[in-house]
């Protein structure tokens, strides 16, 4: 089980296959999202990868807080999350998550808020049928009707659905497929809509319903300080030669 990422919403486009088929999707933006701390078994009783994206002002972050990420050498963050993974698929912390973490074709489930609409009625809130056009019915034609019985039971259940707020519900879309990623611009495209206002946080993991690729990098993809100095020991080499 690998780690997930958060990304920030960007909005919706279409793009067309070789077949001329164009296939609407979701662009995800990857920015800067790195593993902040650890969750082991000895310590917490689970495994897990704690992530944070997004950069926030100092004076907004508590002083425990700025200590915590000076201990993992990593800016302070603005939206943190957790991820259970598996022993062997924990990141080392201050790693940064990269877009290709995910690879085209595999299905994956994204969780975000989605969007607020305030107070609605029953026909927009629940999808109910209304009252009759004519036939006696005349200013109440979107009322939800009775509400709960006479003298049997004589009250209105709890959980009734009736009008009221909403929207702002963390909800989780399963079974997206991504379409194609961009690892210099941080993009994933997921094919379909992504719950969640353009610029909301999105968490995007594995899907737990499909079966993941053998293709996709264990225990995910990333980079760090020393593999970003890396490539250019061989020029100091040639230079000293």
């Amino acid at each position: 089980m690998r780690s997930g990422v958060i990304a920030q919403k960007l909005g919706m486009t279409r793009i067309f296959t070789d077949a001329g088929e164009h296939v609407p999707v979701t662009v995800l933006k990857v920015d800067q999202c790195q593993v902040v701390a650890h969750r082991t078994m000895d310590k917490n009783g689970y495994t897990a990868l704690q992530v944070g994206v997004g950069k926030a002002k100092v004076k907004n972050v508590s002083k425990a807080e700025r200590g915590r990420f000076a201990v993992a050498q990593v800016e302070p963050k603005r939206k943190l999350a957790e991820f259970r993974v598996s022993e062997d698929a924990v990141i080392p912390v201050g790693a940064e998550i990269t877009a290709d973490h995910f690879i085209a074709g595999q299905f994956v489930d994204v969780t975000g808020i989605t969007t607020g609409k305030g107070f609605a009625g029953g026909m927009k809130r629940w999808n109910f049928g209304g009252l009759r056009a004519t036939h006696g019915v005349s200013v109440s034609h979107r009322s939800i009707g009775s509400t709960g019985g006479r003298q049997d039971p004589g009250k209105t259940f709890k959980n009734k659905k009736m009008p009221g707020h909403l929207g702002v519900e963390r909800v989780t879309t399963q079974n997206l497929r991504v379409v194609s990623t961009d690892v210099e611009r941080g993009l994933i495209l997921v094919e379909g809509a992504v719950p969640g206002v353009a610029g909301g946080w999105i968490f995007v993991r594995d899907a737990v319903k499909r079966k993941l690729p053998k293709e996709v990098p264990m225990p995910g993809s990333f980079r760090t300080g020393a593999n970003d100095a890396a490539p250019a020991a061989p020029a100091a080499q040639e230079e000293n030669a």
